[in-house]
């Protein structure tokens, strides 16, 4: 007798024969995979199902196709090598099927870890073709893995494995179409004649740079294009994209590209290859059902508004063979508009060219009756040829008009999608499904893409608030920064970067990350780059200031911690001193194009012990060092230790010309770990033309001691080469000096500083009190009038805050060239 479970098995058995046999026999190569694949979670009990096959060079199998959750979940890569230890690798091999358990995958030798969890992976090769074969992978997370007639299922699916011959889908195979293959990290591009033929180009005329091609494409479609020949935006895969083309004779014409991006050895793009078709030409394949699939895939991965609109028309104006189509939000009232397809104002009515705004049309959904009950009623409505409609909308579908209202849940409408024939259109009983389909997945994916833009630009805001709007220019050095926010999320990050200006020619480098993706991270990472800029205005030395930082943030009661490091460079020295509270150590490149990790001695993350230390190091500068801060997210990963991630940050830089700081940046984020915050922060020390002549004097309080200061001016300018009597850099020292000894008591410090043309004097004191203007004086006051003759004898003053005191400075042109030191 056979028991219930057992006749549950073979039932599910056949049941994949079954479903196998009856396959679309016109599907072509992609679909039939795709399908193949479903099959393996519904009957195989896979949560996860992967095809590899060997690469173009046989080195490597490939990602062909996948389907279930996303398999980052389980760390399945783009390519494995063939002679790895990967289950794939050993499967295709040794030509039978690997049943690995969780405790087999932990210690198996060679294979790459895969993050913490307790499923089962199965590798079954896949049979001979004339592509050579390949292996299906499939991931069971049921506790018991794979059972016997989960086995019996994946070894019938993986033996009707059947791959695409190419790029082409069946919907194309006897249309005209061309080739082409672009190496995705020169920009160099093999086409053959024909496709030169479609763009309207002769061989000669062609300089095989795709951006050559790109140039051509009408600027409307040049984004979603540039999705697909921009590795950093696809991945491996099929993909299909219809766009416009603006030949030499001055006419449009659309061309489909499809087009599949094939990995290199390391699992990096590599390499772009596909064909390019007349999209005049093609007609739909597949039936409704299959566009409606392709429309829900397409909607899936549309991230905001305008991505939603774009799948819509793709998925419905050509299968129809509408003459246009606009989808609409629907905010309050108002209609707005968010596509208009074809673009060309003349493509519709004279009332939209002549009432709306012919970019952005919207208009109050009351002035066009029809599309306000269809909206009331929440139901695609159809009116053919000859139907008498408002003006507003009777030229928009001469030849017919539907209507879609874009449901937004609990009976509220999202939008609506107009589409129109110029030519009297039937309406059949498949096309009516469709439309009602599609209007359903629209609308969902309009509403999920609104609150995504809203959101995205709320985060990108408060990302571009909380960072420096722009770096400062700095005397003899050049800075670039760089943030990536990660894709994981929306969450905004903790990274923050800061360049400071300080007197005496020195400039402050920081670079730190708060603990968390979350707004309470980003408000904290905003209160300590603002606190410690303002220690750092203070005058405080490099330690002081990150210990400042460190006591402010213990002060907060937070459970949040944050990592920094702090370089304070002296640009007429050539010297820097560095701290470091638990971050990255920075990265020197020397001249000679050496590369160096600085490890220094460091303090703890700030906001984890009250009384901490934090020891200054120096670091060596040269003209032409490049010094390098960034957060762990460019150099760590789950498949990245930091200790790697800092010596290939080490070898990019020392590849890299550093003559273009701007593109060094841009190279080392090209491989940057997106699912992490980035911060990279770049100074170029070039070294000032001229060095700056400094001397200083202690003030004594005694009663010449303002005739003391003004002897002390004359002897130095004499020593740098000034001849001449300056009075009014005598009568600024005067008052200067005068004012620290009468108003404030304890130490006062007199400096004098030339560089080029420019001539400092600055007078520090204890007190931080600064002075205060009079704004008026009488005739009668024997006091008051110091600050108003430095005021009007130099060309420019003010005062800055100095551990725990202030100084005064004021800066005087000097007309008589100084000798002054070489650099």
């Amino acid at each position: 007798m056979v028991s219930e479970g057992a006749a549950e098995r073979r039932t599910r058995t056949l049941r994949t024969e079954l479903a196998l046999k009856t396959l679309h026999a016109d599907l072509g190569a992609p679909e039939r995979l795709r399908s193949v694949l479903e099959q393996a979670l519904v009957f195989g009990g896979a949560t996860l199902a992967t095809v590899y096959a060997p690469g173009d060079s046989g080195d490597q199998l490939c990602l062909i196709e996948a389907a279930g959750v996303p398999r980052s979940l389980y760390g399945l890569r783009d390519s494995y090598p063939l002679s790895g230890g990967s289950p794939a690798a050993d499967a295709y091999r040794i030509g039978r099927p690997l049943w690995l358990s969780p405790e087999e995958l932990a210690v198996r030798p060679g294979a790459r870890p895969m993050p913490a969890g307790d499923f089962w992976l199965a590798a079954l090769p896949l049979p001979p073709d004339p592509r050579g074969g390949g292996c299906l992978v499939a991931v069971n997370e049921n506790p018991g893995g794979f059972g016997t007639e989960d086995r019996s299922c994946l070894e019938l699916l993986a033996e009707a494995v059947s791959f695409p011959p190419s790029t082409r889908s069946a919907d194309s195979e006897d249309l005209p179409s061309s080739s082409f293959s672009l190496a995705m990290d020169t920009g160099r591009v093999e086409v053959d004649d024909e496709m030169l033929e479609l763009f309207g180009l002769a061989p000669d005329e062609f300089d095989g740079k795709v951006e050559t091609l790109l140039g051509m494409t009408v600027p409307e479609d040049l984004p979603s294009l540039m999705s697909v020949v921009e590795s950093d935006h696809m991945s491996i895969g099929e993909r299909e994209l219809e766009f416009r083309i603006l030949q030499p004779s001055g006419d449009q014409r659309w061309l489909r590209l499809r087009a599949r991006l094939l990995p290199a050895a390391d699992g990096r793009p590599s390499r772009l290859v596909g064909t390019v078709a007349d999209a005049s030409k093609l007609r739909s394949g597949g039936n409704e059902v299959a566009r409606v699939q392709r429309l829900a895939a397409a909607l899936a991965t549309a991230g905001t508004v305008h991505d939603v609109s774009q799948a819509v028309v793709t998925a419905l104006r050509r299968p129809l063979k509408a003459d246009r189509i606009a989808l609409a939000e629907l905010e309050g009232d108002r209609l707005v508009v968010t596509v208009l397809d074809p673009p060309e104002p003349e493509a519709w009515p004279e009332v939209w060219r002549s009432e709306w705004r012919s970019e952005w049309p919207d208009a109050p959904v009351r002035t066009m009756p029809t599309l306000a009950a269809a909206l009331r009623d929440g139901r695609a409505a159809i009116w053919p040829a000859g139907t008498p409609l408002e003006a507003t909308l009777a030229e928009v579908g001469p030849g017919g008009l539907a209507i879609l209202p874009l449901p937004a849940g609990s009976g509220r409408m999202a939008g609506a999608c107009l589409i129109g024939w110029d030519t009297p259109h039937d309406f059949g009983p498949d096309e009516r499904a469709l439309l009602t389909a599609s209007a359903g997945l629209a609308g969902q994916a309009l509403m999920r893409a609104h609150a995504f833009d809203a959101e995205h630009e709320l985060v990108g805001m408060l990302q571009r608030t909380l960072l420096p709007r722009r770096l400062p220019p700095l005397p003899g050095a050049e800075a670039v920064a760089r943030y990536l926010p990660t894709t994981a999320g929306l969450e905004v990050g903790g990274d923050w970067y800061d360049v400071i200006p300080l007197p005496d020619s020195h400039v402050a480098l920081v670079i730190g990350d708060v603990q968390g993706h979350n707004a309470q991270a980003a408000t904290l990472m905003g209160q300590m780059r603002t606190a410690l800029r303002a220690y750092a205005v203070e005058g405080h030395p490099p330690d002081v200031v990150v210990s400042h930082a460190n006591r402010l943030l213990m002060d907060m009661e937070t459970d949040l911690f944050a990592t920094c490091c702090y370089v304070d460079v002296d640009m007429a020295e050539g010297t820097a001193w560095c701290v470091r509270a638990g971050h990255l150590p920075p990265v020197l490149r020397h001249p000679d194009g050496t590369t160096e990790i600085v490890v220094t001695e460091g303090g703890p993350p700030l906001g984890v012990i009250t009384q901490a230390d934090f020891p200054m190091s120096p670091l060596p500068l040269r003209p032409g060092t490049i010094v390098a801060l960034t957060t762990d997210g460019l150099v760590e990963s789950s498949e990245l230790e930091m200790e790697d991630g800092l010596n290939r940050l080490c070898d990019e830089l020392s590849a890299a010309d550093p003559a273009h700081l701007g593109l060094v940046a841009d190279a080392l984020l090209a491989g940057a770990n997106r699912s992490d915050d980035v911060a990279l922060l770049l100074m170029r020390y070039d070294g000032l033309d001229l060095r700056p002549l400094r001397e200083s004097w202690t003030v004594w309080r005694v009663p010449e001691a303002v005739r003391h200061a003004r002897r002390f001016t004359r002897r130095t300018l004499r020593a740098w080469g000034m001849t001449e009597e300056y009075d009014a850099i005598l009568l600024i020292v005067s008052e200067l000096v005068t004012n620290a000894l009468v108003h404030t008591d304890g130490q006062v410090r007199f400096d004098l500083t030339l560089i080029n043309d420019r001539l400092r004097i600055a007078v520090a004191d204890a007190s931080p009190r600064t002075p205060i203007k009079p704004t008026s004086i009488g005739w009668e006051a024997t006091g008051g009038r110091g600050i108003l003759l430095v005021e009007a004898l130099s060309a420019t003053w003010g005062t800055v805050p100095v551990s725990g005191g202030k100084q005064v400075w004021a800066e005087i042109a000097v007309t008589e060239p100084p000798v002054t030191e070489p650099p």
